[in-house]
């Protein structure tokens, strides 16, 4: 069996940095829920972008990236030990094989969407997120299945209804046809609540000591000018199960602070950060940053060496983490600029014919947007 439905199939070093700043920016959608488990994988089209590859897939499970496909290397690889070490050849070659086929499909979807919408150059970007997501304490399941066009949604299946929603009006004439098929939204309930949620225990199973293992953070203080607000930063810990907020003299403030979203790292960890406005200098040591994580204790740390803009980079005994946190600003800001959206999710009509196997567990819907 293959974890992917390619049709009812389940299932550079040039290109390495972008593909690391995409797999982060997957990664960046990938919710804290306290215990989910989830499998997802996104597929992305894009056209107009110079030396960055036409098609790429990755495989994610509880947040971290564990195989990556694309339109240059032409390969499914694992992007996890764990994974190389549990999947054989057999296993590696059906996942290129779907995603080879994912690629014919998704780069008509391109071509047919920009007619559609009477584009015709520039950079566009048309994206699929599916899965599935897993509770195992109380053993209940979903699934989901989107898709999007230049970083904004433009069908997504309501897995209650069977039918499709679409934001965009332009997505109407799919919607409709798409809502026609029960067959195949048979199909689809089948893969994300079954199949789907069958590979997600497995890899749980094979990953064990490192999906199910914590990491904590290294906590520091940046100011970028004395009238600009304290971020406490906490990155490089993992699972994405955590929370920050600030104390005063001991208790909770909710006043003038401004938390942050969590984001991953590219070595599958996790960063996150909260501001603290309108505090003078004189009274930081009052103020304590409170980092929660799943399964440890919290860490507490006191406003003091906050470090500044103004401050050289890369100091001996730095606290701040620069490199991290630059290097996911400007990958993110590096992809939007270039991209001009954000990753999401995508879909098509009858193109994406799934390869011959009766084994699933992959893409619910191979289908090509027309």
């Amino acid at each position: 069996m293959c974890p992917r439905e390619g049709n009812h199939l389940s299932c550079s070093k040039k290109c390495n940095k972008k593909m690391n700043i995409l797999i982060i920016l997957l990664l960046g959608f990938h919710g804290a829920e306290a215990v989910l488990h989830s499998l997802s994988y996104g597929y992305t089209a894009s056209s107009g972008i110079p030396d960055f590859p036409e098609f790429v897939t990755i495989g994610i499970v509880d947040g971290q990236p564990v195989s990556y496909y694309d339109s240059i290397i032409r390969e499914e690889i694992p992007k996890q030990d764990w994974m190389k070490q549990t999947e054989g050849p057999e296993y590696w070659d059906m996942q290129t094989k779907i995603s080879v086929q994912a690629e014919k499909g998704f780069k008509v979807s391109i071509e047919n969407v920009r007619r559609r919408l009477n584009q015709t150059k520039g950079v566009h970007i048309v994206q699929k997120m599916y899965g599935c997501k897993w509770d195992d304490e109380t053993d209940r399941v979903s699934g989901f299945n989107q898709f999007g066009y230049d970083g904004e949604d433009f069908l997504t299946f309501d897995l209650k209804t069977q039918t499709w929603i679409a934001p965009k009006q332009q997505a109407l004439l799919t919607k409709m046809k798409w809502d026609r098929d029960q067959l195949k939204f048979k199909l689809d309930k089948q893969y994300l609540t079954h199949e789907c949620i069958g590979w997600l225990k497995q890899y749980i199973d094979n990953g064990r000591k490192s999906l199910m293992r914590t990491d904590r953070p290294t906590v520091s203080f940046l100011q970028k000018s004395p009238t600009a607000p304290v971020t406490c930063h906490a990155t490089g810990f993992y699972p994405d199960r955590a929370a920050m907020h600030w104390k005063k003299d001991g208790v909770e403030i909710h006043d003038n602070v401004d938390m942050g979203e969590i984001l991953p790292n590219n070595d599958g960890t996790f960063q996150m950060s909260i501001d603290l406005s309108s505090i003078p200098p004189e009274e930081w040591e009052k103020y304590e940053c409170v980092f929660e994580l799943s399964g440890v204790d919290d860490i507490v740390t006191r406003l003091r060496n906050v470090r500044s803009n103004l401050d050289k980079p890369g100091t001996e005994g730095d606290p701040f983490p620069t490199g991290a946190v630059i290097g996911v600003v400007v990958g993110l800001l590096l992809l939007i600029c270039i991209i001009g959206v954000v990753i999401w999710r995508r879909r098509n009509n009858e193109g994406f014919k799934r390869a011959n196997t009766s084994d699933t567990s992959s893409d619910p819907d191979l289908r090509v947007y027309t």
